[in-house]
């Protein structure tokens, strides 16, 4: 993404210059960032988000110098006695529910897909937050409809207020002070300290990138090898001698065992393939729908006709030997190379695109639109 392409999202600067500068360094704040940008759901509709089990939500609220979390679905006698003031709803994973965020997601892919998150959509009554914390991942903070005021600033003491249901600083020292309007946005990096607190009903969209911890990557990486384990032989030991010591574990069958364990090996392919399926491995609520029943030459027509898009809930990587589609993998065939990676990278294919793919490149694009992988705009 080039000046042009970025425009004011980034105060001026060029996607390159973003990242060089800020990313994983330092805030940014831009004023009009996104003009004219009120928001992409009204209250009632992000209400209605929250009354679903398919929907990860929370209402936080200020009581007294505490504050109390609770975890959705809410029902809508619930959201109807909320108070006036001192409390905040956010509603997770809003792309996957809304064509409107998964849009504003792709504002971002200056950052590679396998970064970028989801978006967090927060209600807020004057004088609601959550209280001055720190995330551990990058976050674009965009302002919808109202004002919201934050403070925040890079501080070394990061201990935690005891007995309270969220992660709230003991000490908050913010060295910045901003109120944002519609379309102002605040970039910041992990591990900022910040708060945001209502000015007035007010509406706030986070774009928020993943940030795995390595020790859910390798025990995801333990659980994903056990498909892929295979070892010869079996125990055996025609040797043995009795023994007058039955509870010591022999040497002799702690070398065999640890023998059968050294010859199972994993190489780089085996990593690359698990860190794709991981990366697209969809949320646990996701749910695909298949579509109403169309032949293939109906999907093809309709292709030609209108293009082909990704299913907001897609996620669909590639390297260079493999791609990766919603938790599985293939061989990335030089047949479909240009189709698949432009669909990783653009989330979409053109009439045109769809006039010129090959017959095999059509089934397999039929296959993803059969599971509801792929749509038609």
């Amino acid at each position: 993404m080039g000046k042009s392409a970025s425009g004011h999202l980034l105060g001026g600067l060029t996607a390159t210059a973003f990242v060089a500068r800020h990313w994983q360094k330092t805030p940014l704040l831009v004023r009009g960032a996104m003009p004219r940008f009120t928001g992409i759901a009204t209250r009632d509709e992000l209400f209605a988000l929250a009354g679903r089990d398919d929907v990860a939500s929370r209402l936080v609220r200020k009581v007294g110098a505490g504050y109390s979390l609770e975890h959705g679905p809410f029902s809508s006698a619930r959201l109807a006695r909320l108070p006036r003031r001192d409390f905040s709803l956010l509603v997770q994973g809003v792309n996957l529910h809304s064509d409107a965020a998964d849009a504003l997601l792709r504002r971002f892919a200056f950052i590679p897909y396998a970064r970028l998150d989801d978006v967090m959509v927060s209600y807020a009554a004057p004088g609601g937050g959550v209280g001055p914390h720190v995330d551990s991942y990058d976050v674009f903070l965009l302002q919808g409809s109202g004002r919201r005021r934050w403070r925040y600033g890079r501080q070394d003491d990061l201990s935690i207020r005891r007995n309270l249901p969220l992660k709230i600083l003991q000490r908050f020292e913010p060295t910045h002070d901003a109120t944002l309007a519609p379309g102002d946005m605040l970039y910041l990096p992990p591990h900022i300290a910040h708060d945001g607190t209502a000015v007035d009903e007010c509406m706030t969209y986070s774009i928020g990138f993943r940030a795995p911890l390595y020790q859910e990557v390798v025990e995801a990486f333990i659980d994903h090898l056990r498909d892929s384990v295979v070892v010869d032989g079996r125990y055996a030991d025609p040797e043995l001698r009795a023994t007058a010591r039955p509870g010591r574990i022999d040497a002799a069958l702690q070398r065999k065992l640890a023998g059968a364990i050294a010859q199972w090996r994993f190489d780089k392919k085996e990593i690359a393939r698990f860190i794709g399926c991981f990366l697209t491995e969809p949320k646990p609520d996701v749910v695909f729908a298949a579509p109403a029943r169309a032949s293939r030459q109906r999907f093809a027509n309709r292709g030609e006709a209108s293009g082909l898009r990704l299913d907001r809930r897609t996620q669909l990587l590639y390297d260079d030997e493999r791609y990766y589609l919603n938790g599985d993998d293939a061989v990335l065939a030089d047949a479909h190379r240009v189709a698949v990676q432009r669909l990783s990278d653009h989330r979409m294919l053109s009439q045109s695109d769809c006039a010129a793919l090959s017959p095999a490149t059509l089934d397999l694009l039929y296959d993803w639109y059969r599971h509801g992988y792929l749509r038609h705009p």
